[in-house]
């Protein structure tokens, strides 16, 4: 009998509910992904036994309870727990969590554990994720991203105090024209998928991001950025601190944040020969001496397209001797502590970098379509995986937990040997020769107690109401 090679669309209302899966290089077939069906089938699988590499993606699935990431999903999915939708957002969090892209065409995760950890059967083919992907709008992503932000900022995984915008363009492999960039003169210039986040840099963990294609600019984003950070932190009292890079000095992105969000902004100033001169004709009178070789000096400011605007210039010299002095100048919307705005403020900007050294292969390193509202629900359920991973870090211990996204997808996600089966009402994964094992039998071992100890519900919504408990041998 021939395998129907037809997606039946994911559609309540159009049984018999079918799904694409790709079993064989050669072969398709379509699994039936009623909630009946997918109950008895997971189930069975759990009976059997299942044994393989790719068991340590349950250690993510306390993280799971412990943040709330499930009814997010079934919100954005728009469908109740017992449905597909949501296992397969969760199998995408998963996936991003292995940095795999475009692994289900290599039919490498299927029968190793990785399926049933999504509450599934079968592991979903690309045809199948595009169109749950594209039945969802750019404003789904956003409300998720903001319900995600808003549980990250009740788990303390930011305060939200001091802010860093910057724009990650990613080399993109879309066929239509666009708008092309060109990071180095020495190189032709390269279609890019343009990505602008907002990180916490106290703690280099990131509130939310907004996606644009390629022809939209720094100026243009920026409003729709601050405006995502708002709806997550709804700062009060005082103002949170925006830090900014030079592509950011623009007048409509100064005016936008003083005078329409709760927002401060400090940005730098182009480096440009008739700044150092006019940093230079400053009097010695307007700089303030802190240290040997390090003085600053403020000064009210106009940009020249926004005169009526005033804000503030601060200027930082280095250097003993005025022949060798240096000037590097900030534009500032308020007046704040300048000394410790350039000197200890402005400096945690970088951890935006170290961000995304260590988590871009989550999903932010490479971009296929650039249909927009694709792209923007895949990178933002990166994001869920991104916030679960960081919750397990603080778990793992050195130097597990200094492991970038890479290392923890090959070595521990990917690579952990260990089998799961059922006794009575509880999932047992065990693990054979884990690392830091102490450590994680502390935290993992007899996990329902410890679940419910923290006030959260132990049972697995996706997984039937299981309990889940791990084992190390």
């Amino acid at each position: 009998m021939a395998y129907k090679k037809k997606l039946y669309a994911l559609n309540p209302q159009s049984p018999p509910r079918q799904i694409q899966t790709q079993r064989t290089r050669r072969k398709r077939r379509t699994e039936p992904c009623d909630p009946p069906s997918l109950e008895r089938q997971v189930r069975q699988l759990l009976a059997d036994k299942i044994s393989g590499n790719q068991v340590g993606i349950w250690l993510l699935v306390p993280e799971h309870l412990r943040l709330g990431t499930w009814d997010l999903l079934c919100a954005w999915a728009g469908a109740p727990t017992p449905s597909v939708e949501p296992r397969l957002a969760l199998q995408l969090v998963h996936e991003a969590a292995l940095c795999a892209h475009g692994i289900r065409q290599d039919r490498s995760l299927s029968q190793k554990g990785f399926e049933v950890v999504n509450g599934l059967p079968f592991v979903a083919s690309d045809a199948a994720v595009h169109e749950l992907l594209a039945a969802h709008t750019v404003a789904q992503a956003q409300q998720l991203q903001i319900g995600l932000g808003k549980l990250r900022r009740a788990s303390h995984h930011f305060q939200g105090r001091l802010l860093a915008i910057d724009p990650h363009r990613i080399k993109s492999y879309t066929q239509p024209q666009m708008h092309r960039h060109r990071h180095d003169p020495r190189y032709k210039a390269l279609k890019m998928a343009q990505t602008f986040f907002c990180l916490d840099t106290q703690t280099a963990q990131p509130i939310c991001f907004t996606l644009a294609s390629a022809a939209r600019t720094v100026a243009q984003a920026t409003p729709e950025l601050l405006q995502l950070a708002q709806a997550i932190l709804n700062p009060t009292g005082t103002r949170p601190l925006v830090l900014a890079d030079c592509e950011h000095y623009d007048y409509q992105v100064v005016d936008h944040v003083s005078q329409n969000t709760p927002f401060d902004l400090l940005v730098p100033m182009p480096q440009r020969k008739c700044l150092q001169k006019r940093c230079a004709a400053l009097p010695a009178s307007a700089f303030t001496h802190h240290w040997a070789g390090y003085a600053t000096a403020k000064a009210p400011f106009r940009m020249k397209h926004s005169p009526s605007q005033s804000y503030f210039q601060l200027v930082q010299r280095s250097g003993e001797r005025p022949e060798n002095y240096l000037y590097k100048a900030f534009l500032a919307t308020a007046d704040r502590d300048q000394l410790l705005d350039l000197t200890d403020h402005y400096p945690n900007r970088w951890h935006v970098e170290e961000f995304f050294k260590f988590n871009q292969p989550l999903g932010w390193e490479r971009a296929g379509t650039l249909n927009l509202n694709i792209r923007y629900a895949q990178m933002t359920l990166a994001l869920v995986a991104q916030a679960v991973i960081h919750q397990l870090r603080q778990r793992l211990g050195a130097p597990l937990n200094q492991w970038d996204a890479t290392h923890l997808a090959k070595d521990l996600f990917g690579g952990l040997e260990g089998d799961v089966r059922v006794s009575d009402d509880t999932i047992l994964v065990t693990y054979y020769n884990a690392p830091n094992v102490e450590l994680l039998r502390q935290h993992y071992e007899h996990l329902p107690e410890k679940l419910a100890a923290q006030s959260v519900a132990p049972q697995i919504p996706w997984l039937y109401n299981y309990k889940l408990d791990f084992r190390f041998r």
